[in-house]
């Protein structure tokens, strides 16, 4: 009755996704920016791992979702890469400055996906017009939307992501996600009336490291020594809500 995708960030996390129950997870690296394009090293490692279905995340950085030509490129190279790695499925999406889908630049990447399945990311809560944006995805060809409800989290989107469900029928899969945990995926699911769901079902996992320099900081990370895993136990937590 219901299909669950995890949002995993790394090689652990899809091992971790399966073992609790998912159905397939979306690899995204680059959490703190919004998930961006995993690396040919984690796509390949990841595929080898699970038999659940891997879809691929095609975003070549952080920010906005107005892309120039040279990251539209890369974003095709990405797409073949990933398809020839046994991608499932692709994840992206681009819009215009005025906030509508970019059908242009959509339809070169659609182009290049060819028969293998795209999912049009959360760019679709940047949409100045959530409805007419679902319209022109649905004409290009893409399986599914992920959307939080053009709000900070789903629970927050439920009465705008149930109106999606409403008006795509079965023309397309409408995904709630971002935000949803155990406590609230069964209003989610009751309000909305989706049957797939998009969570990351993470937990904090301590650094092994015994040296630790406490003058150095990599990158924006507050606690270097802590990373943000998916765990098998709270996937299945969230997973049996609904069972």
């Amino acid at each position: 009755m219901y299909r669950f995708e995890i949002c995993a960030n790394s090689v652990d996390s899809c091992i971790a996704a399966q073992e609790g129950g998912a159905d397939r997870v979306e690899l995204c690296a680059g959490i703190p920016e919004g998930g961006t394009t995993p690396s040919y090293g984690m796509i390949r490692i990841a595929r080898e791992s699970i038999e659940i279905g891997l879809n691929v995340i095609i975003r070549p950085r952080g920010g906005d979702f107005l892309y120039s030509e040279n990251e539209l490129s890369q974003m095709r190279h990405d797409i073949m890469t990933a398809k020839e790695l046994g991608a499932d499925g692709l994840v992206f999406g681009c819009l215009t400055p005025e906030g509508k889908v970019d059908m242009p630049a959509m339809s070169m990447l659609m182009e290049a996906a060819g028969d293998t399945p795209v999912t049009f990311h959360r760019a679709f809560d940047h949409t100045a017009d959530p409805f007419k944006a679902m319209e022109d995805i649905i004409r290009l060809g893409c399986v599914r939307i992920l959307t939080s409800g053009c709000r900070p989290t789903a629970y927050e989107g439920v009465r705008n992501i149930a109106e999606l469900v409403r008006k795509a029928s079965d023309r397309i899969i409408i995904m709630p996600g971002c935000g949803i945990r155990e406590n609230n995926i069964r209003d989610i699911a009751e309000i909305t009336g989706a049957r797939e769901f998009h969570f990351s079902a993470r937990e904090t996992a301590r650094s092994g490291m015994k040296f630790r320099n406490p003058l150095v900081v990599m990158g924006t990370e507050e606690d270097p020594y802590e990373t943000a895993v998916t765990t098998a136990r709270r996937v299945a937590a969230t997973i049996a809500r609904l069972g």
